[in-house]
């Protein structure tokens, strides 16, 4: 037997011999009901862990509050059985069945949720905040892999919280601009996920929390909103460590972020579409008229409404990596990565050699030659497989590249990357797609919801046990700022010379960045790009 071999077998049988230790809690008092802003709130409690759901952190913002910075909670005065969750923000029909149905959907949406092992309000548990993904169009915080009853028997509480969706949550208009406290027009969904840290850091002592190790973490969408909290001045002294799942927000080139003028523009010409000459004609107009004109895909045609943040006022002043190049930087341990078959569900899965590299030179002008020349494409199989790495380097591994670049250049922190490449029976034979990692960072295997479908997911004989190393190397990165840990392969901090990173498939190890080669030269185009940028304020991309 090889010694890496011996030593994988080590991993996972100290990853198995954690989640048996896991399993087996005495029986004590829980922490039941607890009062926070607004009331008191009454919680579930299963295995050692109470939950409590819909937790409002906000009034709702319907109506007059309708696109307007969250604004204090509506007191109640009896205890409220949090035993449930909230409605899910608007968002378009076909979402529901691909979350996992929530009990309605709504624009009064603004709850949380916890998960507490604590059994008194003295424990001092760090904690972790989840930001749902979705393309800032859908998502739940009821979607079944996002519970956070197995962090929390790994003595770290877990709490999820909502955000506006859309049109609801994204929309700019100057009107809408000059009456917010922050100028924050188009960054309402971003407000929402601030107001939940803040009700965080007032209410999570009462849950066993810690308030000074809160640990923010997403996932796609969710993943460029943990970036824009920690670019932004408002939730600064929020949150001490962030992870980001295939995701960036601190140099974004393709989606995501635009000038306020332009964003406004963009929703004052939606608004007119609709006969809507002003905010308070826009705010008398049902929610399913804006939901149906918003339209389901991620940028509609014929006027429709696209979610962009918003850079400009006080919310997002300005891109992350020009913050990272001034030492304006909120500097704080970082754990990012991506997947390996990020790019496939995105692509047809068919591309012929030339349409491949004209798709290339079209995109990328004068690098283009040196991007052709790190993917290989010369046969059809070759060409489609490039098609869906191009789309993953472009859009999440580069963006998590050059995020740990920043960090280890310009902060004090660590940062932590990884390259999740599982090979399940039910992943294309490439590697893992998009948010594949998900019920690993969980402990939630089992059904997996993924491109919108249900997926039930008969794990593999690993699969345990790579669940408990990926989980427990987050619940480490939460408690200390640092994933590594008794029984788990060591992981070390990024650097830019080394580039080593933790790879997660059979045999997790720190290794080589397997793609370095092709972020390289996509890195070149960027470089570039940012050049053009600078030298035309007026460039849009």
């Amino acid at each position: 037997m090889s010694k890496s071999t011996k030593m994988g077998k080590t991993w996972v049988g100290a990853a198995l011999a954690a989640l048996a230790l896991l399993c087996v809690r005495p029986a004590a008092a829980q922490v039941g009901i607890v009062s926070v802003t607004g009331g008191r709130v009454e919680g579930v409690t299963i295995d050692g862990i109470t939950s409590f759901k819909g937790i409002p952190f906000a009034a709702p913002p319907v109506g007059n509050l309708r696109w307007r910075a969250p604004q204090p909670v509506e007191p109640w005065a009896d205890v409220k059985k949090a035993d449930h969750f909230a409605p899910g923000c608007m968002q378009p029909p076909i979402a529901v069945p691909i979350f996992g149905e929530p009990p309605a959907m709504s624009e009064d949406c603004l709850y949380l949720n916890v998960w507490t092992p604590a059994k008194s309000a003295d424990a001092r548990l760090p904690v972790m905040v989840w930001i749902y993904g979705g393309s800032f169009r859908e998502g739940m915080t009821s979607q079944p892999i996002y519970d956070g009853t197995h962090l929390a028997q790994k003595d770290v509480i877990v709490v999820s919280l909502a955000y506006r969706l859309g049109v609801f949550g994204f929309l700019a208009d100057s009107e809408l601009s000059a009456e917010s406290p922050h100028h924050a027009s188009g960054n309402q969904g971003l407000l929402d996920m601030i107001a939940g840290l803040k009700w965080v850091r007032r209410n999570i002592a009462q849950f066993g929390g810690d308030p000074s190790r809160v640990t923010i973490f997403g996932e796609s969408a969710g993943a460029i909103s943990v970036g824009a909290i920690a670019q932004s001045p408002l939730a600064k002294g929020l949150f001490q460590r962030a992870i980001g799942e295939s995701g960036n927000a601190v140099d974004d080139l393709f989606h995501g972020f635009v000038p306020r003028p332009q964003a406004q523009r963009y929703g004052e010409r939606f608004l007119a579409t609709l006969g809507a000459t002003n905010v308070a004609a826009a705010r008398a107009l049902d929610a399913q008229t804006l939901l149906k004109a918003q339209g389901p895909a991620l940028v509609s045609g014929n006027g429709g409404f696209s979610p962009w943040m918003a850079l400009g006022g006080n919310a997002l002043p300005e891109e992350g990596y020009r913050l990272y190049e001034a030492r304006r930087f909120d500097d704080t341990p970082v754990l990012i990565g991506t997947n390996s078959d990020e790019g496939s569900i995105f692509v047809p899965p068919h591309t012929t050699p030339s349409q491949f590299e004209a798709q290339v030179r079209a995109q990328f002008g004068p690098a283009a030659a040196g991007v052709l020349a790190a993917y290989a494409h010369a046969t059809e199989a070759e060409s489609s497989q490039a098609a869906a790495n191009i789309f993953r380097d472009s859009l999440f591994a580069w963006g998590a590249w050059r995020w740990a670049r920043l960090q280890s250049e310009y902060g004090k922190s660590k940062a932590y990357l990884y390259y999740f490449d599982e090979h399940a029976p039910q992943y294309p034979p490439q590697g893992s797609p998009h948010g594949a990692e998900l019920g690993y960072v969980f402990d939630n295997l089992g059904t997996l919801i993924h491109t919108g479908a249900k997926m039930t997911w008969p794990a593999a004989a690993t699969d345990p046990a790579l669940a408990a190393i990926i989980s427990g190397y987050w619940v480490n990165f939460a408690k200390t700022g640092n994933p590594n840990g008794p029984g788990l392969p060591h992981w070390p901090a990024f650097n830019d010379k080394s580039q080593r990173i933790m790879v997660f498939d059979a045999h997790p190890s720190a290794r080589p960045l397997p793609n370095r080669r092709q972020l390289e030269a996509l890195d070149r185009y960027f470089t570039w790009a940012r050049q053009q940028e600078r030298s035309s304020p007026q460039t849009q991309h």
